[in-house]
């Protein structure tokens, strides 16, 4: 658990923390790290997520039900949070008329949508030790836990990005690293909060109720929205270069290699 937590915590940290020597014009590199996050998330909710989540209950087609809200929730989500789940990065100054006028305040809504999204994330990840004695008596057919490595490993991959384009928001809009860093700690700590909550205060609870099942399929629907997005937007216009299709390639077959192991 220490563990998941530290890598949740500081993967978030160490991305935004390289902002201060990342380029910033030429963003190439961003490109082809979301198209290699992107296609890991994606193949990570179709084949390890969203099977546990219809084996978690007894009615598999609620599932749809949870999924779908959990998409439209997503773009609920990025109306406020402008895309920075995927790499979106928005820093331009604000217009006012014709005349540019620059922002230094917090980007409270971008920052408290993220932190939810985050904070939903992390709460999917039911450690599988503890998981699996609770599993046993509550859910007859339940595999929840068992993908919990692989599962930490794709929101870690997924936070890169995103911790680098909140952090890049920041900077511009507060005009200071120190201050944007402070913020960026709220983001870093919003996934582990969700595996605390959900490992030792609601595990019980998720596990003996539709609960879990609920908050899985809303995040498959989270999921599903975030990576298909990813992988549209790196290829603009269907034209795949050699080195995005390698990226994303890659990333799939990452997650499929993770569940044989």
């Amino acid at each position: 658990m220490v563990v998941a937590v530290s890598v949740l915590f500081f993967t978030v940290l160490l991305a935004g923390w390289l902002v201060r020597f990342l380029p910033q014009q030429n963003q190439r590199w961003l490109k082809m790290l979301l198209a290699f996050s992107g296609a890991y998330l994606f193949a990570l909710t179709i084949l390890h997520i969203l099977p546990d989540v219809l084996l978690s209950t007894d009615d598999p087609h609620r599932v749809g039900f949870y999924v779908l809200a959990g998409f439209f929730l997503q773009l609920v989500l990025e109306v406020f949070s402008h895309g920075v789940e995927h790499g979106h990065i928005h820093a331009h100054p604000e217009r006012e008329g014709h005349q540019h006028r620059h922002v230094s305040t917090v980007p409270i809504l971008l920052l408290v949508s993220l932190i939810i999204h985050s904070f939903l994330e992390g709460s999917i990840m039911v450690q599988s030790r503890m998981a699996a004695q609770q599993a046993h008596e509550h859910l007859q057919h339940s595999h929840v836990g068992d993908n919990f490595y692989t599962i930490l490993a794709g929101i870690a991959l997924h936070h890169i990005p995103a911790a680098i384009a909140l952090m890049s928001v920041l900077v511009a809009r507060l005009h200071s690293f120190k201050k944007a860093f402070a913020y960026l700690l709220l983001f870093a700590a919003a996934a582990p909060a969700g595996l605390l909550f959900s490992n030792y205060i609601a595990l019980e609870k998720l596990l003996s109720s539709e609960a879990y099942t609920i908050l899985s399929g809303l995040v498959v629907g989270n999921f599903l929205h975030i990576s298909t997005t990813i992988l549209f937007e790196t290829s603009p216009e269907h034209r795949f270069n050699q080195g995005k299709l390698l990226a994303t390639l890659a990333g799939a077959l990452l997650a499929v290699g993770a569940g044989m192991l």
